[in-house]
């Protein structure tokens, strides 16, 4: 991480200096184009001038920025912090600062934003998405406004209040919800087996699951069987483990899922989390982004209206690997150029050739899961993946890689990989580790 602070002041104690709030410029509603990776929304943010990419997150109360990726931003009214969550470790160093200008597209402007900065380099999401992700933002975006999320048309609408959504609203279902700690929670129905028990959930667009629930909190608790120890993401503080299964039916109101994909972390990643009241677990992208989603945390109101993506299956990844992109590599492309030359008619073609040289990703595997197909066949972390079924990695995306590994059970991967000096062809299967069984 490059990071230039102008320490302009000092603090060891807080100190509110403004509302820190989002406000809309000479408009009504404003557009926010994202991108959609895994499930999870990533928004152009423009701070104090620096152009940088957040994830979008209502799971998070505070705005975090953990990357700049060799850029330089400058910040000012500096004080030191500690920040704590999901992940095995008690806390981490960190910094706020106070009093800066952020502007998402050219309509939505915070002239107050107090901003957390994670000063620990290993802290980066970006191998894992495979785009540079500077930070996190949440709460503050969403708390004076309402604001859509129109999955399909990947973009964000924020209204400068409820008026010109009255008609629209009126096709959507209607859901109360809670804001506690400075973020949404929802009722829901969860059915382990055959009975449905009403449960207090977070709604989680910084999860890229579909559910997740925490065991030591659910009374009497059994896991589903067939089901795995699994690494199921990070956090402020580490690595989140846990296992996976699947439930018989999840319930929103009136919508219902079958079978869907379930994330259960263990006591030791939850243990510095400080829970709200009564709840159970969180839900996450694979469910909200099958929904055009309306928040209006000021008249506390969420609405969904199913996209068409709502019946899509849930799919898992079956080869049991986790993987990172390692940067960038300028590597060459070989360019058949046809030529024709001549002479009293006669037309002649030749074939030459000219190098294009072009940066493109390199990927490896960040991760293997025990007994999984790609474990039994023999990769190893850190194996640098040079092609798969044929097609070269460093032609793809990160988000293309897993859509692979998420498609057919059944299907036969083959994977050619760099492993210090050998070069491996390795073939296996997707399997379903955790088909639901009555």
């Amino acid at each position: 991480m490059k990071l230039k602070l102008l320490l302009l002041s000092l603090f060891f104690s807080i100190f509110v200096y403004a509302q820190n709030s989002f406000e809309l410029i000479n408009t009504k509603k404003a557009v926010i184009p994202f991108q959609l990776i895994n499930n999870l929304i990533f928004i152009p943010v423009t701070i104090n001038g620096a152009e940088l990419t957040f994830l979008l997150d209502t799971g998070v109360s505070e705005t975090i920025l953990f990357s700049l990726e060799n850029k330089e931003l400058k910040l000012g009214n500096v004080e030191k912090v500690k920040f704590s969550g999901l992940g095995g470790n008690l806390s981490i160093d960190g910094l706020k600062s106070d009093r800066n200008i952020a502007h998402i597209g050219n309509a939505v402007v915070n002239t107050s934003m107090s901003l957390y900065v994670i000063m620990d380099e290993d802290f980066n999401i970006s191998p894992h998405i495979g785009i540079p992700v500077n930070g996190v933002i949440g709460y503050h975006l969403f708390k004076d406004h309402p604001v859509a999320i129109d999955y399909l048309g990947k973009k964000i609408i924020v209204y400068e209040n409820t008026e010109p959504l009255q008609r629209k609203i009126k096709k959507f279902e209607e859901f109360p919800i809670t804001i506690e700690k400075s973020k949404p929670y929802i009722q829901a129905d969860v059915e382990m087996t055959h009975e449905r028990k009403d449960s207090k959930l977070l709604i989680d667009l910084g999860n890229s699951d579909a559910i997740w629930l925490f065991p030591t909190l659910i009374k009497d608790f059994v896991y589903n069987r067939p089901n795995i120890d699994d690494f199921l993401g990070r956090g402020f503080n580490g690595d989140i483990y846990g296992k996976r299964s699947r439930i018989h039916n999840f319930y929103l109101g009136d919508f219902k899922f079958e079978k869907p994909l379930t994330a259960m972390p263990d006591e030791f990643s939850i243990q510095h989390v400080n829970l709200v009241e009564n709840r159970k677990g969180s839900i996450g992208g694979e469910i909200m982004r099958r929904f055009m989603v309306i928040f209006d945390y000021p008249n506390k109101k969420l609405y969904l209206k199913k996209n068409r993506d709502f019946n899509d299956p849930f799919h898992f990844n079956m080869s049991g690997l986790d993987f990172k992109q390692d940067g960038l590599e300028w590597q060459s492309d070989k360019i058949n150029i046809e030529t024709q030359a001549g002479s009293s008619g006669d037309v002649v073609y030749r074939d030459s050739f000219q190098y294009k040289f072009s940066l493109k990703p390199i990927f490896s595997i960040a991760g293997v899961r025990k007994d999984s197909p790609a474990d039994e066949a023999g990769l190893q972390k850190d194996d640098r993946i040079i092609s798969i079924n044929g097609n070269k990695t460093s032609d793809m995306k990160l988000a293309h890689i897993m859509e692979i590994m998420r498609s057919d059970e059944g299907r036969s991967i083959t994977m050619v990989v760099q492993r210090k000096d050998q070069t491996l062809t390795i073939r296996f299967t997707l399997e379903d580790p955790i088909p639901y069984q009555e």
